[in-house]
């Protein structure tokens, strides 16, 4: 699959069972976000590696669907087990291609094998219907079928979990798939690729390309033979694909940005609330598209809670993403150029900073691409800060004079995909549920979504969702056939 160049892994792309070079003869480099050092380089793949890619994807696709169920699903145990078994080898990879650390890196592959074992384990509950006709001695079945050629577009964030996402359900419902990594972390999903090679995937069924967006992956989008596509990016992503799909009226499934608020009232238990706020905000650098992005705190316990909450991310530890860290590196320069832009605004706009507020280049971070973490008082909800996603280890607070100050300057956003919630009051729970405008809340806990249940935005942050059995479901499409047997 791939051979040593100048000391640099260099990949291939997985296209109808082999590994093949791109036509272009191009390649992207791969980067430590903690050391700057290139470790790998991949194809920059073009139109004719996405034509080669899906039209590998449709020929073997009506085999694919024609076997059971159970054959799909025994084939997506197998290579949950695999990826299980190379979990500390993926884990260092997630590691040095992403940057998040090592407990996180662990759980990520954790999570892309239970994305895969609990889409297999659906197999057995693939269901239509039986309806009564109007007429005499008559039927109406309705079945769920595969769309055909699923394109999977996944970002740099989660690059194994996000992957095994997207090919579970796409795979067990009988599509198959050509699967484009964000450029910047393709190599641990090149990996799983081999893995799925290994255990016995048909040639075409699980297809592979490198390169940027607008390179192979616009190619992808609008190639006629593919039928949904699956995004979990950037809102201009998401826009993008939007507009190159309409021609073909593809089926689309998009996971956009978010800007979560956290709402605490003056009854939440503060320590469980900062607790929470930590996590949900610091996680993986603060680049996971649920976390607490802003928060919104009652006044009369705004100060009690600021100083703990900054307390405790002051004791958050930011180093080498191979050991026993908080937080690692930010993902690219660039991103860490979008911080540093987003908080000297808000500086200057007139935010007090609590803790953090800078770059970090000095001894261990003169190399890589690090930010400290960082705590914003402000009191303007329309500045930018408050309204644009930093996706960092930033997090902007304001405090609030009552619950319904809280729950308006929550919904005042584009986005529409997570939210938090600390209360202890029923009613007023029950209210900001009914309330809050988005996909995904939390009430009196932090964030994390679960494989069953269903992960999905509304507004900006995208159309359709993921997991459970409604995000399994639109992997199907539905057939009716009228069955008349008089």
């Amino acid at each position: 699959m791939k051979d040593l160049v100048k000391g640099t892994d260099r990949y291939r792309n997985f296209i109808g069972g082999q590994w093949v070079d791109s036509t272009l003869k191009e390649w992207i480099e791969v980067e430590n976000p903690a050391t700057g050092q290139v470790i790998a380089s991949v194809p920059r793949g073009n139109a004719d590696d996405a034509d080669r890619a899906v039209t590998a994807a449709y020929q073997a696709q009506p085999a694919w669907e024609a076997l059971p169920p159970a054959s799909r699903g025994q084939l997506l145990k197998d290579l949950a087990r695999v990826v299980l078994e190379n979990r500390e080898r993926l884990a260092r990879m997630v590691i040095a291609e992403q940057g998040k650390p090592l407990q996180e890196a662990r759980g990520e592959i954790e999570s892309a094998a239970l994305y895969l074992s609990y889409a297999a384990e659906e197999a057995r509950r693939i269901t239509g219907d039986i309806i009564p006709s109007d007429n005499p001695d008559e039927q109406i079945w309705i079945q769920k079928v595969a769309h055909g050629v699923v394109i999977a577009l996944t970002a740099w964030n989660y690059p194994a979990a996000l992957m095994c996402r997207k090919i579970g359900p796409a795979l067990i419902a009988g599509n198959t798939v050509v699967v484009k990594s964000h450029e910047g972390t393709p190599t641990t999903a090149l990996e799983i690729a081999q893995l799925a090679d290994q255990v016995g995937f048909p040639a075409g069924v699980i297809n592979m390309v490198s390169g940027t967006g607008e390179g192979v992956g616009r190619a992808l989008v609008t190639h006629p033979l593919s039928r949904l596509i699956t995004l979990t990016g950037s809102v201009r992503a998401g826009k993008d694909i939007f507009r190159n799909a309409a021609d073909d009226l593809k089926i689309l499934r998009l996971e956009l940005g978010g800007k979560a608020p956290f709402i605490i009232a003056e009854d939440a238990d503060i320590g469980a609330a900062v607790r929470a706020a930590v996590l949900s905000r610091f996680e993986n650098c603060g680049q996971v598209c649920i976390c607490n992005e802003r928060m919104y705190v009652h006044e009369k316990i705004a100060d009690e809670f600021l100083e703990r909450f900054t307390s405790a991310v002051r004791q958050l530890k930011v180093g080498d993403p191979t050991t026993l860290v908080d937080i690692g590196p930010k993902f690219s320069r660039p991103e860490l150029d979008k911080v540093d832009r987003m908080v000297e605004a808000a500086k200057a706009a007139g935010a007090e900073v609590l803790t953090g507020g800078r770059r970090l280049t000095e001894g261990e971070f003169a190399r890589g691409h690090w930010y400290d973490p960082t705590v914003l008082k402000v009191n303007d909800n329309s500045m930018q800060i408050m309204q644009d996603e930093v996706f960092g280890p930033v997090v902007p607070v304001m405090t609030v004079t009552d619950f319904d100050e809280g729950l308006r300057l929550a919904n005042e956003s584009r986005y529409g995909l997570s939210a938090y919630v600390f209360t202890k009051d029923m009613r007023r729970m029950m209210r900001l549920i009914r309330e809050l405008k988005f996909g995904e809340i939390y009430v009196n806990k932090q964030g994390g979504d679960v494989v069953q249940a269903h992960h999905a935005g509304i507004r900006d942050s995208g159309i359709g969702g993921e997991d459970g059995r409604y995000g399994l479901d639109a992997y199907f499409q539905k057939k009716t056939i009228y069955v008349n047997f008089a």
